[in-house]
């Protein structure tokens, strides 16, 4: 198909804020006419993700059920046997997903026998000829190489907000660690995946600066995630209000738009979000769901495979086939 849109990775605030405040009809309109030049806009990649080590984790993350400090209901669950990874990904292949990731909820990597594991998962989802991804906490570019060798595809490590709002919702990292984390990945040979939240408390203005941040990486997250907060009982955010799907149409667009040849995920947030409500988010440029046979993303609620393939059939989608080369 004819590409018309040329990738920038020199875009200024200003720029990028006139597209967000686009009048909604008019973005949605130039996000599907971006995604057209660049993805065949009948293809959904679908995308499952298993938590593989559950809560316990030390961080205090303000979103987020699985910080040990906070009281939940999130059971906490130690690191899953290999074979019991390997025999979710088939399902998860069987089922029409083309990615499998796998998450573990750590700060960072550590040089142990649990990451000697956590090698060994990849290499056997690898050979089941799924696309790999992982997101494990903070890692260095040594550690990432070992994961690039095992056959890992993509490394998730989302920025969650702005420079200037990160310290309201995570005091036991930085910003700055984020970033070190994507350049260890890229570095490595890996494919990032990073994106963030809304719904955080967050104003417009810090969307329009985190999607500044992805897009001018030298070279863009291959993967973009946008979430809608999922409000945990037990949490600091727990009695946020929940996102205006509207709201994810239009971050979901610009993205689009400001990163044409990435993979905007409709991630968080769809189990509030009806039929009609996410096929806007298709229109506007989403070309991937995350779904998952227990109904649940990690620890919070997601619609199930059957229910999303229905979708899928009703609107005229088709899910994305493995693709033999990187993007």
């Amino acid at each position: 198909m004819d590409q018309k849109t040329t990738i920038r990775n020199n875009w200024t605030k200003e720029e990028i804020e006139e597209i967000y405040h686009l009048p909604l009809m008019e973005l949605i309109y130039k996000a599907a006419t971006v995604h057209r030049e660049w993805h065949d806009p009948s293809e959904v990649q679908i995308s499952t993700l298993l938590s593989i080590k559950t809560g316990g984790c030390p961080e205090d993350c303000s979103y987020c059920g699985q910080a040990a400090r906070y009281h939940t209901n999130i059971k906490v669950q130690a690191l899953l046997p290999t074979e019991t990874v390997i025999a979710h990904a088939q399902k998860a292949k069987d089922s029409g997903s083309s990615r499998f990731c796998m998450a573990a909820a750590w700060r960072e990597v550590r040089n142990n026998r649990d990451f000697d594991r956590v090698i060994d998962m990849v290499k056997g989802v690898n050979e089941l000829g799924l696309e790999v991804c992982c997101t494990l906490g903070m890692l260095t570019e040594e550690q990432a190489v070992r994961l690039q060798e095992a056959g890992l595809y993509a490394y998730n490590h989302n920025l969650d907000t702005s420079e200037q709002y990160y310290e309201e919702i995570i005091s036991t990292r930085t910003f700055d660690n984020r970033i070190n984390t994507i350049n260890n990945v890229r570095n490595a040979g890996i494919t990032v995946c990073s994106g963030g939240i809304i719904g955080l408390g967050e104003t417009h203005r810090d969307r329009i600066s985190m999607l500044l941040t992805l897009a001018t990486m030298p070279r863009h997250p291959e993967s973009v995630p946008i979430n809608a907060l999922a409000r945990v009982e037990g949490t600091p955010l727990e009695k946020n209000e929940k996102v205006d799907p509207w709201e994810m149409v239009r971050m979901i667009a610009t993205a689009r738009i400001v990163m044409p040849a990435s993979m905007v995920r409709l991630s968080a947030g769809r189990i509030e979000m009806s039929e009609t409500e996410q096929a806007w988010c298709f229109m506007a440029g989403a070309n991937s769901i995350f779904t998952g046979e227990r109904e649940t993303l990690l620890v919070t609620p997601n619609p199930g495979v059957s229910e999303d393939m229905q979708m899928l059939q009703t609107l005229g989608l088709k899910p994305m086939m493995k693709k033999e080369t990187c993007c």
